[in-house]
């Protein structure tokens, strides 16, 4: 995910977030538009699916190494991927074998896989891609974290070796790749962004190249006009079938995407908080198209531990008990979504329903922040609590935590608004305040993902440079252990072990709400991002 943070694990609710504006067309049955290198692009339109969102200008969410979203699966894939039923299923490999110890896996690429120009993808394309979101130069977020069981990708990562020694190119379709121990759910970290192929020559033929992307997916970008639209064509050669639907359209910045739905510019959208109680009505006209279900997301602020007060584990546990999580969840998410008493959302292997967490009772949070090495109130030093958003786009929520915490510590918190595009780059080069905003949802059905990959000291996304000796050694001992039932035991003691340590205030675990035309068949509603829309097809669209 990428670290993957965002509300709504659905995909269509992160298009919504990442990627579409106004967007006419001049004949209801048909649009004439330019790719990207000036040939004209013909479309009727009800062969296109279209979407709304908006666009980034930080080029480094548009790069499979680099991004913090989960990526564009549209374009890009990597050996392995998760089907709607988030089952692990062959991509560009179309199968693999382990060796007895649980080490070393040869991939076996699929003969027909090419890229969009048509070019064949090689073993030597994965390698290049790897050791490239290795490579220190890129400044990947993500790579130790998807990649880092590899042998040698540390080594890389951090300048001792050119290359990844855990990676043995057999011949043009074969692939071996050796990790550190035998590790239950390493090929899940690979149908993350950062193990997607790319193309060399594209990467290098200028800053610019991701606005030309020759990827392996399943549609190719042909046209991009920033502010206005995105517009990608299937891929005629793509190695697992031709995808039903022709085009895939993306506005960008038109405006809200419940009322583009109900004119009928967009045939899916995600649906805010807000706006849920009223699609949920049974006598409005929407009710019929509202998919939902429960997302693997949990949102949290994270205390960084390395700076005062938060070095005291005191303070970190009255600011928990000082927050309600109720209220909170009524006042900034209108009620829709579940209070957050650990990292494990609900329908995540692990989930512990007799989770002891740390209760609201604003009495006792004064109590420890008197008997911290701060001695209450007087003692702290300055709060700076970092979130994103720009004016009316602010992070309400860091104002209803700053609100509690005054009410009930009377504790004063200056809160800092970074621009959401780079919120993300700044966090992981350090730039932040004592608290900031965070949050994770699933790249993979395994509680790994979640408490090892946040919680573990030196973790690239331990953002809060918590370290605890007796956690550390509990998830080293779940990463190979075999027995499910086991491990399972393992990652719910390691989650107690977080929530009475208290490195992190979670809060929220969401739900999605998506509208779907009639016409989108096929739609399921994952709570990990898969490439759903290869699995769609549009029936009788107007």
């Amino acid at each position: 995910m990428k670290p993957t943070y965002r509300i709504t694990a659905s995909l269509v609710a992160a298009a919504s977030l990442i990627l579409a504006c106004e967007f006419s067309f001049s004949s209801p049955d048909a649009t004439s538009l330019p790719d990207l290198a000036g040939i004209q692009v013909e479309f009727p339109l009800d062969q296109a699916l279209v979407y709304s969102g908006g666009e980034s200008n930080n080029p480094r969410d548009y790069d499979p190494a680099t991004t913090h979203s989960a990526g564009d699966k549209l374009l890009y894939s990597g050996l392995v991927t998760l089907d709607p039923n988030l089952n692990l299923a062959p991509e560009l490999a179309e199968g693999w074998e382990v060796s007895a110890d649980g080490t070393v896996y040869t991939f076996y690429l699929r003969r027909n896989a090419v890229f969009h120009d048509g070019k064949p993808v090689t073993a030597e394309d994965v390698v290049y891609s790897w050791e490239r979101a290795a490579d220190p130069d890129t400044r990947s977020d993500t790579a130790l974290t998807y990649l880092g069981d590899i042998v040698g990708v540390r080594e890389m990562n951090s300048g001792e070796a050119g290359h990844i020694s855990g990676l043995l190119v057999v011949d043009d379709h074969t692939l071996q790749v050796t990790i550190d121990a035998p590790k239950p759910y390493f090929l899940h970290k690979l149908t993350y962004a950062t193990a997607f192929v790319v193309d060399r020559e594209n990467v290098e033929s200028g800053p610019d190249w991701y606005r030309r992307p020759n990827g392996t997916g399943p549609y190719a970008l042909v046209r991009w006009d920033s502010f206005e639209l995105m517009v990608y064509e299937r891929n005629p050669d793509y190695y697992l079938g031709l995808p039903s639907i022709p085009y895939v359209v993306i506005q960008l910045y038109a405006g809200d995407g419940m009322r583009l739905y109900e004119s009928g510019q967009v045939d899916v959208t995600g649906v805010y908080p807000y706006n849920v109680p009223r699609v949920l009505d049974p006598d409005d006209p929407l009710h019929e198209d509202v998919v939902s279900g429960v997302d693997l997301c949990t949102s949290y602020i994270v205390f960084d531990t390395s700076m005062p007060p938060f070095d005291d584990v005191k303070v970190r546990q009255a600011f928990t008990m000082a927050f309600d999580r109720q209220k909170y969840l009524d006042v900034v998410y209108n009620g829709v979504g579940l209070p957050a008493a650990g990292v494990f959302p609900p329908a995540m292997p692990g989930y512990n329903l007799d989770l002891e967490g740390l209760p609201y009772d604003p009495l006792r949070a004064r109590q420890l922040l008197a008997e911290s090495t701060y001695g209450g109130t007087e003692g702290l030093p300055p709060i700076v609590f970092t979130s994103y958003g720009i004016g009316n786009d602010a992070d309400s929520g860091a104002a209803a935590m700053a609100q509690m915490w005054q009410q009930n510590l009377g504790v004063t918190i200056t809160i800092e608004n970074i621009e959401p595009n780079f919120y993300y780059d700044l966090l992981y080069s350090g730039y932040h305040g004592q608290l900031f905003d965070g949050g994770w949802c699933a790249d993979y059905p395994d509680p790994e993902n979640f408490v090892d990959v946040l919680f573990h000291t030196g973790q690239q996304q331990n953002l809060g440079n918590y370290s605890n000796p007796a956690l550390d050694a509990i998830l080293d001992a779940a990463r190979v252990e075999q027995d499910v039932t086991e491990r399972i035991a393992l990652y719910q003691q390691a989650e107690q072990m977080v929530v009475n340590d208290a490195p992190a205030l979670f809060t929220v675990h969401s739900l999605s709400y998506v509208l779907v035309k009639p016409y989108v068949r096929g739609y399921v509603l994952t709570p990990i991002d898969i490439p759903l829309e290869r699995y769609l097809w549009l029936e009788d669209k107007p």
